[in-house]
């Protein structure tokens, strides 16, 4: 009696696990392709030029802030309607300096260049809430200091304005291959790449489930700040503003450039944070768990918590349920596909991740990334619900 009741607690837990992995990363992903095939929602576009504040986060960027600013000041938008602000706060090396430069220079002519800055370091979120009321922009897009736009990436974002329930607009971030050709800058661009066909689906539909930091835009009458120890401080202002009725939409053509992560380290650091972001972000937007359309809540649910929270756990749960159950036929067959899956995993990582040396084929690739990531899920997690993760992060590049 015992065995019978452990072996069905083993199967069902095992069926949960799969189905689980399975809707997150292809159930999900094809419902909402085909939801966007076939329950369109259009968005009314238009080549308008609303008043625009660039705002640039940085925190001793010395070694790259005058390429941004140069990138900045070349965009393909009317000089007259953009303002481009510098948030500095903490800022203890060159940085500033570079940027008061820029200051006095845009007062012979160009968009003005604004620094604001004050000495405490209190972290991104609460320089932000600082910096937007003084700020003037109808539209305010926000952009990282290591991340560069190509010339018509305002005037793609901003034409999403014209439809008067659009609230925000996500931009779609590239990643370029460190020098190195390590496998966790080229994981990171394979990862962009499947995030970007999501996004693509949800805008098509409704609305996308949170924006990159790097390049994204907010109808400043809509715009809903972070608290000041988000974590994650786009993701949540972006699905406040989903949860108080506005649209985000995405768009593809209005992208940020950048280098990947440097090392596999530097990408676990910036990981663990967003994943320890993800679940202190659960408990910061309620009104997603509650929206009025339930097609949101399905989306957030799915897209997201489910990635952050759940599934990384039922990888674990899987193999471990898998093993009494080797004897039967089936299970032979998912604990071989299991073990085949961590080989690669692992050769992938000591041909490409934890040394990074040269360029991973997918094959290899598609396995490391996907536990190198539910791994930093896992870690993040932990870390959350130990209280280790500070709003204030230290650079790992």
């Amino acid at each position: 009696m015992a065995n019978a009741v452990w072996r069905g607690a083993c199967v069902a837990l095992f069926w949960l696990a799969l189905v689980g992995i399975l809707y997150t990363y292809v159930g999900y992903p094809v419902v909402i392709a085909l939801l966007a095939r076939w329950r369109r929602r259009p968005v009314r576009s238009a080549p308008i030029t609303p008043t625009v504040t660039l705002l640039i986060a940085a925190y001793n960027e010395e070694a790259c802030i005058a390429e941004k600013l140069d990138n900045s000041l070349a965009l393909d938008y009317p000089a007259d309607r953009l303002e481009i602000a510098v948030v500095a706060d903490g800022s203890n090396d060159r940085t500033c300096e570079i940027v008061q430069g820029y200051v006095e220079r845009s007062a012979e002519g160009g968009p003005p260049v604004r620094l604001l800055w004050e000495p405490e370091r209190r972290g991104k979120p609460a320089a932000l809430i600082r910096a937007i009321p003084l700020t003037q922009g109808e539209i305010i897009v926000f952009s990282d200091a290591n991340s560069y736009f190509p010339g018509d990436a305002l005037h793609k974002l901003v034409r999403h304005f014209a439809d008067p329930e659009v609230g925000g607009a996500s931009g779609a971030k590239r990643v370029g291959a460190q020098a190195q050709g390590g496998a966790a800058s080229h994981g990171e661009g394979l990862y962009w790449r499947y995030e970007a066909f999501i996004k693509a689906c949800e805008s098509a539909v409704s609305s996308v489930m949170g924006v990159p930091g790097e390049i994204w835009a907010a109808r400043r009458a809509a715009y809903v700040n972070s608290e000041a120890n988000s974590l994650i401080e786009d993701f949540v202002a972006s699905l406040r503003m989903v949860a108080a009725g506005w649209r985000i939409v995405y768009e593809p053509e209005a992208y940020a450039y950048e280098e990947g992560s440097a090392s596999l380290r530097a990408e676990w650091i910036r990981r663990t944070r967003m994943a320890a972001g993800g679940w202190q972000s659960f408990f910061q937007l309620p009104g997603m768990l509650r929206h009025p359309r339930k097609l949101l809540t399905w989306q957030y649910l799915s897209h997201r918590m489910l990635r952050w929270m759940v599934t990384p756990s039922l990888f674990v749960l899987l193999l471990l349920v898998n093993l009494p159950l080797a004897r039967e036929p089936f299970c032979m067959v998912t604990l071989a596909a299991q073990g085949l899956f961590y080989i690669l995993a692992g050769l992938g990582w000591l041909l490409g991740g934890g040394h990074r040396k040269g360029r991973l084929p997918g094959w290899l690739l598609a396995p490391f990334y996907v536990c190198f990531l539910n791994a930093v899920a896992l870690a993040g997690g932990w870390r959350y619900l130990r209280g280790k993760q500070s709003v204030v992060w230290r650079k790992a590049r």
